[in-house]
């Protein structure tokens, strides 16, 4: 960890951090619950979906960015394209998932914590 007169900073390369199965696909953390004494504003994941499951955030915010690949993020039951390039802003509370390949950068305001991820009932989405 390097620090300034402003506080610490992290620099990460692609490889020098856990990757793990999710609900979404395989993920690299990026910026994680292993950086929480670093006390970050958002953390950050590099996700290869592979078919994300509906699920849901009650405090965080999400931020998908496709950096490869296309296909569609599913918005409270809405499909909408994307490809390379596509910005996706999902509030608390938006049932989302996706199909398709790709690879997203995923940044998550505060967090992207396992205690904050909810499938939603099978009933409401019939």
């Amino acid at each position: 960890m390097n620090e300034t007169a402003a506080g610490p900073v992290l620099i990460r390369h692609e490889g020098e951090t856990p990757r793990e199965r999710s609900a979404c696909g395989w993920r690299d953390r990026l910026i994680s619950r292993e950086d929480v004494a670093r006390d970050p504003a958002a953390w950050a994941h590099a996700v290869d979906i592979d078919g994300a499951k509906p699920h849901y955030h009650k405090r965080s915010t999400e931020l998908y960015y496709v950096l490869h690949g296309d296909g569609h993020v599913v918005l409270d039951g809405v499909e909408h394209p994307v490809t390379a390039g596509s910005l996706v802003h999902i509030p608390p509370g938006v049932v989302h998932g996706a199909v398709g390949k790709m690879r997203v950068l995923v940044v998550g305001i505060p967090d992207i914590a396992d205690d904050d991820y909810y499938e939603p009932d099978p009933k409401e989405q019939a």
